[in-house]
């Protein structure tokens, strides 16, 4: 495993991060990577990986939203899914960015990881970012940013049951 150095292949067209290619897992201490790293080995992953403090998340990857996001939002889902990593990152999260061969497969990458501690992981292909371990809420703490692309989508009026004391 090699220190996380980003460079521009890491980034799409406006410089957002988006690493093609690749998963970008997040663990809660930089223990849980290295046992993820030797998991993913042990695997028979055929990928490199490349370890990121919460330091350099924040301060490379983070400010590749920069103002990508003005004057108007991005249509795609890169500007969230960097806010999702600069949440966790800010809490102490510690990442792990994993280069996929045409031989590994997402599943196996999950088995590997997951019970290593990983509380998320992105899955950056050719326009589409796979959700591969949904982010379960950490603690009861606000997030700074609306987790998702798609934060309207619930019930928004839900129904009020009459039988219940408001």
């Amino acid at each position: 495993m090699k220190p996380l150095v980003l460079d521009s292949t890491m980034t799409n067209m406006g410089g957002v991060f988006y690493p093609t290619g690749h998963v970008f897992a997040l663990f809660p201490d930089e223990d849980c990577v290295r046992q993820a790293a030797n998991a993913l080995q042990s695997a028979g992953h055929r990928g490199e990986t490349a370890y990121a403090s919460p330091e350099v998340i924040l301060e490379e990857i983070v400010r590749t939203l920069g103002t990508a996001d003005a004057p108007m939002p991005s249509v795609g889902a890169e500007g969230d899914m960097v806010r999702r990593i600069a949440d966790l990152a800010g809490k102490g999260y510690h990442g792990l960015l994993i280069s996929m061969d045409s031989k590994d497969s997402p599943e196996r990458l999950v088995d590997a990881i997951q019970p290593q501690g990983a509380v998320t992981a992105f899955y950056y292909r050719t326009f589409i970012i796979e959700d591969l371990i949904p982010q379960q809420p950490l603690d009861s703490s606000p997030q700074s940013v609306v987790v998702g692309t798609h934060a309207a989508e619930g019930d928004m009026h839900p129904t009020v049951n009459s039988d219940q004391p408001q």
